[in-house]
């Protein structure tokens, strides 16, 4: 079964890559791995939701915008690879904007590392991953993720 058709299992579409807002690219290939810039909960060009998980944004609430952030990852790989050729997900990044007082980061990571293991399965969607409360974001975004994936050996 495809990506898509996984996501499309899961009730989820590929988005269109999002735009950069600064001078970076979404997504590069280097040798058999793929790196992509930190990607926001973006739909259709706009952030979903602004603001402070634990007090402007619940933490249910920032899972679920973890998850769009891995969904627009994977659209912004796809920009320079066949999604298809990815063989495992080598590491996340996870960047939770919070309250002082949240400590509950690694939890709303999880939205963007369950996505990920459901599209890639328990071998190879599971990750290295770094998940850390910051006092601002980008866009006062509530969540930015990154991830980079390894693609298979092509001859």
């Amino acid at each position: 079964m495809s990506v898509k058709e996984k996501l499309s299992a899961l009730g989820l579409t590929l988005p269109t890559a999002a735009a950069p807002v600064a001078a970076y690219v979404p997504a590069v290939k280097s040798g058999n791995l793929v790196f992509t810039a930190g990607q926001l909960p973006v739909i259709d060009g706009k952030l979903v939701k602004e603001g402070k998980v634990g007090s402007d944004v619940t933490a249910e609430d920032a899972k679920d915008l973890a998850q769009i952030c891995a969904l627009n990852a994977l659209a912004a790989i796809s920009l320079v690879a066949d999604l298809d050729q990815i063989e495992r997900v080598v590491r996340v990044g996870g960047f939770v904007n919070c309250a002082p007082s949240f400590i509950a980061i690694p939890g709303v990571v999880n939205g963007a590392s369950e996505l990920l293991i459901k599209v890639f399965g328990d071998v190879n969607g599971k990750h290295a991953r770094t998940a850390v409360g910051v006092g601002e974001l980008p866009l006062n975004a509530p969540v930015e993720i990154e991830i980079v994936v390894q693609l298979k050996n092509q001859l």
